[in-house]
């Protein structure tokens, strides 16, 4: 169910908003004290070529003082909109947002990242260039609670959701699957009328992670032969947990990120020239054996870094496993087993370059 909300306070907005060229939409789940500088930073853009823009911030059935938070800055800001989503997961709130959008132009960021003052500027700035661009994103940089250990390098970035993909703009193409994620994504409105919206099947809901919603829609926005670009002038600072620079949360989200691998069926992945046994194609077995031994060897030879890499591309193996299996069992229940290992052939968009996906071996299948 969808509701907006806006409290009466009896005080006149200081900030009346003009019709917008950019809905900036939030999504947010009981982090009030993250979200209040997010909005913060959203506010405060002082672009000398900033356009009129809203707020939306979607609360996904929050119960910290989200609803108060988001009142206090609409109290005094006629851009910020308050929806309350009851259905619960991020596709389903980002949807909600949406929906409630006046402008042309819908931008998406989240409730822990730190908006340049030239971030909304910059988006408008970037399709105006780009007027064959339907999807735009750019540069996610984190803000360190503490110094990062030594074995979280780039490699380990998409758990964290980090992207840099360098100073120059980058097209997106099947061709060149970078990935671009939602806390810095902006798309031109009429696109969803093409592709369709968040798909909630992969979604992610509450404390889940490793979700591919960001993911799924970038696919179904280049299968459709749209364009994407990514921008380096549109950039945004993430707030990083302190539990995310611990090995057990990329363990988790590289486990989730399979699981959510073997639902989505993207065409790289399933493509094989052999077969598949318990709905897992015979390259990824592959793949997860030479992971097993490259694991072991560098554990042997004391190499930490390396030895952990091999580790969360096993983790995804086995969250991908684990649901397919189930999947095909439930389907293949009253056939002979010898149903369970068949030939398929698949044609579709490659997968993104992103986590433990990106490793997956590109060899023969």
């Amino acid at each position: 169910m969808l509701m907006h909300k806006r409290k009466r306070t009896g005080v006149e907005p200081r900030v009346r908003l003009d019709r917008p060229q950019v809905s900036v939409i939030i999504s947010t789940f009981n982090r009030c004290a993250l979200l209040e500088r997010a909005i913060h930073s959203v506010l405060t853009q002082h672009s000398t070529d900033t356009p009129a823009f809203e707020l939306i911030v979607v609360d996904n059935n929050s119960t910290d003082d989200t609803a108060e938070v988001v009142d206090r800055f609409a109290r005094g800001d006629d851009r910020v909109r308050y929806v309350f989503e009851t259905r619960q997961g991020l596709s389903y709130a980002r949807n909600a947002g949406i929906n409630a959008a006046r402008a042309s132009l819908v931008a998406f960021t989240d409730d822990d990242v730190r908006a340049e003052p030239d971030w909304v500027a910059a988006i408008v700035r970037t399709f105006a260039l780009h007027p064959d661009a339907d999807v735009v994103g750019g540069r996610v940089l984190p803000i360190w609670p503490a110094p990062p250990p030594s074995w979280l390098t780039r490699d380990h970035w998409a758990p964290l959701a980090l992207v840099d993909y360098g100073e120059q703009p980058v097209s997106i193409t099947p061709d060149r699957p970078l990935c671009l994620v939602g806390a810095n994504l902006a798309c031109r409105r009429a696109v969803f009328d093409v592709v369709g919206l968040f798909a909630t099947e992969f979604q992610r809901v509450k404390e889940g992670i490793g979700s591919l919603e960001d993911h799924d829609f970038l696919l179904r926005v280049l299968g459709c032969g749209r364009r994407a670009l990514y921008d380096p002038s549109i950039t945004i600072f993430a707030e990083i947990q302190a539990n995310r620079l611990q090995r057990t949360y990329h363990r988790r989200w590289h486990r989730g990120h399979g699981h959510f691998y073997a639902l989505l069926r993207a065409g790289e992945v399933e493509r094989t020239a052999v077969g598949t046994l318990f709905g897992v194609p015979a390259h990824l077995y592959r793949q997860a054996l030479a992971d097993a031994t490259g694991w072991l060897g560098a554990v042997v030879r004391a190499r930490g870094p390396e030895a952990f890499r091999h580790e969360v591309r096993l983790r995804f193996f086995g969250g991908f496993f684990q649901t397919r299996r189930r999947d095909c069992v439930i389907a293949s229940r009253g056939e002979r087993p010898k149903t369970l290992w068949r030939r398929i052939g698949v044609t579709s968009a490659r997968p993104l370059a992103t986590g433990s996906a990106a490793a997956v071996d590109p060899g023969p299948r």
